[in-house]
């Protein structure tokens, strides 16, 4: 009896040591796992374009991925020459005008804080060391700690960026290839469920990146428009700010919102600030009601807390990086708890489970799926 147990001990010391093992090296790795899963994304948009070119033309698949990839780079080339020169020459602009407007903004706020006694002992007056300094100082320690190592480290960085695009047009080129590798990985008594799951990913990310690109391109639009009609200087940098940054849901909108007011208010006064920040609460309310659910058609549900829970966990782990990957990896991981934990594990029937996003039905067409109570 003492020696059954005495090997059910060692038993479980090699698998705990295995796991943390594991976990060790899963934390090494970590960040050329998220590469990886950036490759897909990009070859989930080369594969979506490539597949709609096959079934256009009489091209072969590895024809139409050329093609695929010579459009995207004609169109980002064209899109470029055309927004890039202004939006480079307003960014240095509005670059170099920041430390005054920065001064004159803290000479604002310092006077409110004289003519409120209150506010003495905040980040307002000057026992608080300044609120604009704060600022700064945080956004300077942000960008050192997640941006400025890729922009100092360019060879790696170099090596990252081909590394993901040559990943990328791999799978683009033969996804049925690395699809079946990954299921015949699985027991077949259980394969129909891992193709199931990898259908529904692909669905699921096609989705989110077409919808991503045209809402960040609407926002864009309507943000430099509006900016532009209330004289906001450099509206057009502004605008293709609020474009990129809304790949980062809410703290993206609030960063785009609340810039371009604090850059008029040390100028034009808190009116035209209120204004500017009511223009971005504007736009940033349609876009969320109307134009993303427009433009999703409901194929992509995600709970807002685990939404804003992904991007913060993200931030912290790997940085600026996992800002731009936060949501699809919780979009992935919600489709994988989904089909493998509460419909195989619990047992749940798929009508009653809390879906992911996308369902993908058996002619291979998306449909939208509401998450229930």
């Amino acid at each position: 009896m003492a020696e059954v147990g005495g090997r059910g001990l060692a038993a479980t010391l090699v698998v705990l040591f295995a796991v943390g093992l594991l976990l060790v090296f899963l934390g090494k790795v970590a960040e050329v796992l998220l590469l990886l899963f950036l490759a897909t994304l990009l070859a989930t948009y080369f594969s979506a374009l490539t597949g709609h070119i096959v079934r256009l033309t009489a091209l072969s698949r590895g024809a139409a991925l050329v093609g695929t990839v010579g459009v995207t780079v004609l169109a980002a080339a064209g899109i470029g020459a055309l927004v890039l020169p202004p939006v480079v020459q307003q960014t240095q602009e509005l670059i170099a005008s920041l430390p005054a407007q920065a001064e004159r903004l803290q000479a604002l706020l310092a006077r409110l804080a004289r003519q409120y006694p209150l506010l003495e002992r905040t980040a307002l007056g000057p026992q608080g060391g300044g609120l604009m300094e704060g600022v700064v100082d945080d956004v300077t320690a942000f960008l050192r700690a997640s941006i400025v190592p890729y922009l100092t480290a360019s060879g790696a960085l170099l090596i990252e960026l081909v590394s993901v695009l040559a990943m990328a047009l791999y799978l683009a080129r033969e996804p049925d290839t690395y699809r079946a590798g990954l299921v015949s990985l699985v027991p077949p008594g259980v394969r129909h469920i891992a193709r199931t799951v990898l259908a529904d990913l692909g669905a699921t990310m096609r989705a989110w990146i077409w919808a991503q690109l045209l809402a960040m391109a609407v926002l864009a639009v309507l943000t430099g428009v509006g900016l532009w009609l209330l004289r906001v200087p450099y509206a057009l940098a502004f605008g293709v700010f609020a474009g990129v940054v809304a790949i980062v849901p809410f703290f993206g909108s609030i960063v785009s919102t609340v810039l371009p007011a604090l850059f008029v208010l040390g100028d034009t006064g808190w009116l035209h600030a209120l204004a500017v920040a009511l223009l971005g609460v504007a736009v940033h309310l349609l876009e969320t009601n109307v134009v993303r659910p427009l433009i999703f058609q409901e194929r992509l549900r995600l709970p807002p807390v685990l939404t804003i829970m992904s991007v913060l966990i993200m931030a912290a782990l790997v940085g600026a990086l996992g800002l731009i990957i936060a949501v699809p990896l919780l979009a992935a991981v919600i489709v994988v708890v989904r089909h493998v934990l509460v419909e195989q594990v619990y047992g749940d029937a798929p009508r009653d489970a809390v879906p992911s996003a996308v369902l993908v039905s058996s002619t291979g067409e998306t449909r939208a799926v509401r998450v229930t109570e």
